[in-house]
């Protein structure tokens, strides 16, 4: 977590837990494309854990569900309401591709807490994936299903008619932003929470501010749960937001 300087002081490296290291072979190897890497692992048992959860956890299907089935359709009903309540009846559809973004982030957020472990959602390659994915299929819905009328969703035709070239182009702008704005959002935050965790914890090797480090790092943790399933909210949210677009693009 710290390290002891030549003067005695402590240095902290809170960066090192983001570094993609490969599980086999040296520290130091070259990470390639086909690399079995960290975040490999990490994500994998992110998509195991969902796996466990609805596949082995709702198999008997009984009538009075256990711990496991509750929460499954716990999070099963939310997500459908939430999909649902902002994209119509006509957005149930999507629902299973929405509903598989908010488990592997949820469960990908959660993991990343233990202790040793690592964030693969704090990568903006991992984000940004998902992001231009949701952002490439809802545009090309958004021309499947309307044609040229999606475009109208940039043309706001209540405003006045001076307006309306200066508002297109904002609109257009803000449109081309929303992947970029959604990748970053998620991968920053979950990076700053887990750097001030382990800034933190560097802190309680100094006997002097231990306890205020400890009581810190136990508040920073607590906040960061939260954060956890905040973040894989908002990502749905504004997913469903954006799929609303393309299903009534008119303003």
């Amino acid at each position: 977590m710290a390290e002891t300087a030549e003067g005695g002081g402590l240095v902290f490296h809170p960066l090192d837990q983001f570094i993609v290291r490969p599980l086999f072979g040296q520290p130091g190897d070259p990470v390639h494309w086909y690399t079995i890497t960290n975040a490999t692992l990490w994500m994998g048992l992110a998509v195991l854990a969902v796996v466990l959860l609805f596949v082995l956890g709702t198999s008997r299907r009984a009538v009075i569900p256990g711990r496991a089935q509750s929460v499954a359709e716990l999070m099963h009903g939310f997500v459908h309401k939430m999909v649902v309540d902002i994209t119509g009846e006509e957005g149930a559809r999507h629902f299973p591709w929405i509903f598989t973004l908010f488990l592997f982030i949820f469960f990908a957020n959660f993991l990343a807490l233990i202790p040793m472990s690592f964030s693969p959602t704090s990568h903006i390659a991992v984000t940004a994936a998902m992001a231009f994915g949701v952002f490439l299929f809802v545009t090309v819905l958004g021309f499947v299903l309307n044609g040229r009328k999606f475009l109208s969703l940039f043309w706001m035709s209540d405003a006045p008619l001076f307006l309306r070239p200066i508002i297109a182009v904002i609109e257009v702008i803000s449109y081309f932003v929303r992947p970029v704005s959604l990748s970053i959002r998620l991968a920053g935050n979950l990076t700053a929470g887990h750097a001030m965790m382990k800034v933190f914890a560097g802190f309680a090797a100094i006997a002097v501010v231990a306890p205020v480090s400890v009581v810190a790092l136990v508040a920073v943790y607590a906040f960061e749960v939260l954060v956890a399933a905040i973040q894989a909210y908002v990502f749905t949210i504004l997913t469903c937001v954006y799929l609303k677009d393309a299903l009534h693009p008119a303003h």
